[in-house]
């Protein structure tokens, strides 16, 4: 059984690796075995590279201004070579949020969520699928989110962006399932991260979303590390175009 789940030797990407969300899946990587390198845009990407070696992991950091399409390119190339030219899982948990009402939603911010959370997510999957079909082999783990099964509110971005990539995970699985690669989307559920601080600060708002998660608690970077590893390793050859809630029972109540 621990061979189904072993990801010795195996060779990662992550986006937005540094924080919240996507540094609980980088560290569940690594901790299964894997050498990751994690993407971020800040300096910060070296030091969080640094801290996850210092602890035994083989990690590397990548810095990158993913809204630019010229930069995921780049990114994913450097990317890449530190990890010898091959690669087996990758990741997409970078993404940012803004809230406006719809009618007052900015274009320039509406072009910078899309640009991360989706033309990013896109450029990443797209590089690291025609490295995967030339071994037969690979793992693409996509992040939607609630967003991509209803509609929210303030975050109109957000919510086109969370559904393409819901739409995307299903589509590169009907190209590339039969040919080796499986593409999956974990979809948190409320978590108590960077992303949510306008939330978690809305005092009404936070026990309006409280009340209808039946686990009692909004979510951490912890609760996505069990499915991570689920969809980088072997358990889960036969599992692809699923978008799988972690969301403490939120979407069935």
């Amino acid at each position: 059984m621990n061979d189904l789940f072993n990801l010795s030797g195996k060779k990662a990407i992550i986006t937005g690796g540094t924080r919240g969300l996507g540094r609980g899946m980088a560290e569940a990587l690594m901790e299964a075995g894997c050498e990751a390198v994690i993407i971020g845009s800040s300096d910060s990407v070296f030091e969080t590279a640094e801290g996850f070696c210092q602890k035994g992991y083989c990690c590397h950091g990548v810095k990158a201004d993913l809204r630019s399409r010229e930069e995921n390119y780049r990114a994913f190339q450097e990317s890449l070579e530190l990890l010898g030219g091959t690669l087996d899982i990758m990741a997409t948990a970078a993404g940012i949020q803004r809230r406006h009402s719809a009618e007052e939603f900015p274009m320039d911010e509406w072009d910078e969520v899309i640009s991360i959370n989706l033309n990013s997510v896109w450029i990443m999957n797209q590089e690291a699928g025609k490295v995967m079909l030339k071994k037969g082999y690979g793992k693409i783990i996509n992040v939607a989110s609630m967003a991509s099964f209803f509609g929210c509110q303030t975050v109109p971005a957000y919510a086109a962006a969370k559904g393409g990539v819901a739409q995307l995970t299903k589509e590169l699985t009907n190209d590339w399932c039969g040919r080796g690669i499986n593409v999956n989307a974990i979809a948190p559920g409320y978590m108590a991260t960077d992303l949510n601080t306008a939330l978690l600060a809305n005092e009404e708002r936070s026990a309006q979303i409280l009340s209808r998660i039946p686990a009692g608690r909004w979510g951490t970077p912890d609760d996505m590390k069990g499915l991570t590893v689920f969809l980088a390793s072997r358990a889960s050859d036969y599992v692809s175009g699923a978008i799988i809630p972690v969301d403490g029972g939120y979407l069935v109540k």
